[in-house]
């Protein structure tokens, strides 16, 4: 699960095309490499292998800048992930 730290006052909002997963990133683009499905790519590589490469599937839906909204958004992200148990929060 991805979250980000308390006093964040700017980042993304992203869904993935290809799993629908929901999450939040401090990074901030127009896609980024999916957390839940998205495999980072090993560098190290023998010489018989190809260059992996990385498919940026989850796409910015939003960019939040108030602490507030994205505190908000968290709290929402998580109750969708724990199935409406918002006791442990």
């Amino acid at each position: 699960m991805y979250y980000v730290p308390d006093g964040t006052d700017r980042c993304g909002y992203y869904e993935c095309e290809e799993c629908g997963s929901r999450f939040l990133d401090l990074r901030i683009g127009p896609a980024l490499v999916c957390p839940y499905c998205g495999e980072e790519p090993d560098m190290e590589i023998g010489p018989d292998e190809k260059m992996p490469v990385l498919k940026e599937n989850a796409k910015l839906v939003q960019m939040l800048t108030d602490e507030e909204e994205i505190e908000k958004y968290d709290k929402l992200l998580s109750l969708a992930v724990t199935g409406g148990d918002y006791n442990w929060i």
